[in-house]
């Protein structure tokens, strides 16, 4: 990961990725590590092998702090405690998810519920938390992940296409509304990333042949394939951009 672009503003910038010790998170850990950013992040299960994993790589340690997304007062005092220790959080990424599949037909009150929790209510209150900090500091970035699943219209998993539609529209009426105070809020939609998790669960030669057909470009994409995005969008070259919904998926799907 050492070849990716520099962007000055961000080093010295409190910075906070939500699920920021696996998968696609830990790429954007080590992604703002790199930059001379204060990072912190958060998930449930123990992360410091992982920060001294960092420190070593890159001479920067992220702080680690464990909450659970789905119970609102964690994520506020996770939030609470990560500005007290880096200062103001300036970027904002909502990352973590979760894509459990359950057949439609054996979802759940208690099941859905929970899938809204941690896909899109934490998104939510995670930016409610982070706002007057923003707001003192004179601006900053929110970056909500979503996924191309829900344009697909993917079948599998309904919560959780649903809940990264309602996060594209959050995006939007979010951005409208932090815009006065130089508060930028985007979405980044990635295609198909083979983190392990994918690969442990969902991953198989028939299906990612079947999705590789679908995008322009045939290689497949890696949790470093999405830094890049969420770097431009966490920095100044991406100023004047906000309540847009990027999407990093290999030429899957077309907007605009």
């Amino acid at each position: 990961m050492t070849d990716l672009p520099t962007f000055p503003d961000l080093k010295g910038q409190s910075v906070f990725v939500t699920g920021g010790g696996s998968g696609i998170g830990a790429a954007l850990t080590e992604g703002f590590l790199r930059q001379g950013c204060k990072v912190a992040f958060c998930q449930r299960s123990d992360a410091t092998a992982f920060c001294d994993a960092m420190e070593q790589k890159t001479g920067n340690r992220p702080l680690f702090l464990p909450c659970d997304l789905t119970l609102v007062d964690q994520v506020q005092l996770t939030l609470s405690t990560a500005a007290r220790v880096h200062g103001p959080i300036t970027v904002l990424v909502n990352n973590a998810a979760d894509d459990k599949r359950v057949e439609t037909a054996k979802i759940d009150e208690a099941f859905w519920d929970w899938s809204m929790a941690i896909n899109l209510r934490s998104y939510f209150f995670a930016a409610q938390a982070v706002l007057p900090g923003m707001k003192a500091a004179g601006g900053g970035s929110i970056i909500n992940f979503s996924s191309i699943s829900y344009m697909m219209a993917d079948t599998g998993y309904v919560p959780y296409i649903t809940a990264n539609a309602g996060i594209t529209g959050m995006t939007r009426t979010l951005a409208r509304e932090f815009g006065p105070d130089r508060i930028r809020v985007n979405a980044l939609a990635p295609g198909w990333v083979l983190t392990q998790k994918q690969k442990d669960l969902w991953v198989t030669p028939e299906a990612l042949a079947t999705h590789v057909a679908r995008q322009c470009l045939k290689d497949t994409l890696d949790p470093e394939d999405i830094v890049g995005g969420v770097l431009f969008l966490a920095s100044k070259a991406s100023r004047m951009m906000t309540g847009q919904a990027m999407v990093i998926d290999g030429g899957v799907v077309v907007t605009g």
